[in-house]
């Protein structure tokens, strides 16, 4: 009974004590704002800033393996290189053994004087008193969050306290005694330090109960150092999990965090016990404290980075044998490299690229929405979370397209040049927004799959035509812009008002439905939600195509300033819309197919 009552007092202790640095880590994030996430993919020119900013980082958010998660998103995102990401990570794993230094105030005892007000107790009380008056009683957001970076950090003083209360006992157990003597064993300590922080998912945690069986006066530095190198790279664990539904680079960037520790753990631990084979070092048996824990975590972790900080490209080159790229992935990484800084004094040639790279967005929105429309009749998971990923990198096509322009708009360039600017400015937008849709479009299937909703077989008949129509406009808005083809961009905007007077129609006949009983107000709402995406895709489809026309001649304003498709003059027009009216007729049986296309599709 005594042995159970010791053991739910230290994890008791351990969730305090991770609540408390969850806590602490939260507030301190949300206090930074958004400032944190701008150091680490600005800050980044040299790895020694990288290392710098990382450790930095850490510091400050309490978890090697948040700044890690956090540094794998902007790689993911293609907002930051692999080879910034590798020095951050080095920085992250100095940065993280702060949190055991902080830890050993949770030992600071004493009789009276400075000792009695540097104690725990007085600590923890003071800063747990102050943080709950900031939280309960401020009406400002960045108190508040003060508040509860004070009552985390309280929080996780009284955990350190509690693990070290449990222990205690531990001292004089005869059993304790002698595991902690098979830890002296290298591979064991290793094992059991790896296994221990898998478990916790923190360094940090790892390390503070390291220190707390320190206090039983039993744990000696042969038993502890293996302990602490076996930590690094269990702490991997959670980065590793994280990086699951990343791309190739946040994969890579994840591998980077357990390679970092895994070779130091692999050259320190080879180095110092052949050293200690020949020479038979003295302080092996030295009892360990609360501080020289906090101290050889420190030193193994900053000698690591100094070891390996000359191998960032090799670290590079191994974790791309290791992760290798599809062909796919080489082109979406070989198109944003096009737009390259020494271009921009040469706005001709510039705009040449991001003609080139403009057109691989077009490609990968025309996928996406393809993809996207696939879900309505075949849902996989695996296709939804694709649709969520190309999302994601279609909005960074946006971001870095749109930077580039912007910064080529204050060279000295010709009209021309200003009007293709404007247009391809639009066009970007208009394709970002289309993304958008898909993406909706992906999400409510994925809404409809969780929530088992189906629509009438002949719901879903007519969204099969809608989507045929969706599917041939996208691909002919793609294929006219990257060969700039006006005879093919003519066909858009009749398409787009067949698309738009189909969804109408649709959502007429799905009212008449919802009348007879046919379909419930749950199918009606994600039906009339997919045709009103539809619509919009076919809407900014027009745009495109009617930016285009109006730059080949000359028009200064190329914007459409609403989100509407128009019906125009003219016998081309005419043409063209009674061609997709006839083939999308509701009433033509043969055009009652299920919709679905391949990716490779052009």
């Amino acid at each position: 009974m005594e042995i159970f009552s010791m053991i739910l007092s230290l994890l008791s202790g351990v969730a305090m004590f991770l609540y408390g640095m969850l806590m602490m880590g939260d507030g301190l994030k949300m206090v930074a704002g958004n400032k944190l996430e701008k150091f680490l993919y600005k800050m980044t020119n040299t790895p020694l800033k990288g290392v710098a900013l990382g450790a930095g980082v850490t510091c400050v958010i309490q978890s090697s393996s948040a700044t890690t998660v956090m540094v794998i998103g902007f790689v993911n995102s293609m907002m930051m290189k692999l080879r910034q990401a590798i020095s951050i990570i080095m920085g992250a794993n100095i940065g993280t053994s702060i949190t055991g230094w902080i830890l050993c105030l949770s030992y600071i005892e004493g009789s009276g004087g400075l000792a009695t007000i540097l104690s725990t107790t007085t600590i923890s009380a003071i800063v747990a008193i102050v943080g709950i008056v900031f939280r309960m009683f401020s009406k400002r957001s960045v108190y508040r969050n003060i508040g509860n970076i004070m009552l985390g950090f309280a929080i996780l003083m009284m955990g350190m306290q509690t693990m070290s209360g449990a222990v205690e006992p531990l001292r004089e157990n005869e059993f304790f005694i002698s595991m902690l003597t098979m830890f002296s064993n290298p591979l064991m300590g290793i094992l059991v330090g790896i296994a221990f922080t898998a478990i916790l998912q923190s360094a940090s945690a790892a390390v503070g109960v390291l220190q707390a069986l320190s206090v039983t006066g039993l744990l000696t530095f042969a038993s502890a150092f293996p302990i602490v190198l076996g930590i690094g790279v269990g702490a991997a664990c959670p980065v590793l999990i994280s990086a699951i539904g990343a791309n190739k680079n946040g994969k890579r960037t994840a591998l980077i965090y357990l390679l970092n520790d895994l070779f130091g753990m692999i050259f320190w631990g080879t180095v110092f016990y052949a050293a200690n084979a020949v020479v038979h070092f003295g302080f092996m048996d030295q009892i360990m404290s609360p501080v020289s824990i906090a101290f050889i975590n420190t030193v193994f972790r900053a000698a690591t980075v100094c070891v390996l900080f000359p191998f960032i490209p090799k670290l590079e080159k191994l974790v791309c044998l290791l992760v290798k790229d599809t062909k796919e992935e080489l082109e979406e990484e070989a198109d944003l490299e096009l737009l390259e800084d020494r271009l921009v004094a040469y706005p001709a040639l510039a705009m040449g690229q991001c003609q080139r790279v403009i057109s691989g967005m077009a490609k990968k929105v025309r996928k996406n929405v393809n993809r996207a429309m696939n879900l309505l009749n075949e849902y996989q998971q695996e296709r939804f979370e694709k649709v969520k990923r190309k999302e994601d990198l279609i909005d960074k096509y946006e971001t870095r397209l749109g930077s580039y322009l912007m910064r080529l708009t204050k060279k000295e360039i010709t009209t021309a040049q200003s009007r293709q600017m404007s247009l391809y400015l639009s066009t970007i937008s208009d394709f970002e927004r289309i993304g958008d849709h898909a993406a909706d479009i992906a999400y409510m299937s994925n809404e409809m799959q969780e929530r088992k909703i189906r629509f009438s077989e002949e719901a879903l008949d007519e969204l099969n035509v809608v989507m045929e129509a969706v599917r041939e406009i996208i691909n002919i808005t793609a294929r006219a812009f990257m060969n700039g083809n006006q005879e093919e961009a003519d066909k858009v905007a009749p398409l787009g008002v067949v698309i738009t007077n189909l969804c109408d129609e649709l959502k007429h006949n799905h009212v008449t439905r919802l009348g007879s009983g046919d379909c419930g107000l749950e199918q009606g709402t994600i039906f009339n939600d997919i045709l009103n995406s539809f619509t919009r895709i076919a809407a900014h489809c027009a745009s495109i195509t009617s930016a285009m026309r109006k730059a080949e001649e000359g028009d200064e304003d190329i914007h459409i300033h609403d989100s509407k498709v128009y019906a125009e003059d003219g016998m081309t027009y005419y043409s063209y819309f009674t061609k997709y009216a006839q083939k999308y007729d509701l009433g033509n049986e043969s055009s009652h197919v299920k919709s679905m296309e391949a990716e490779e599709v052009m």
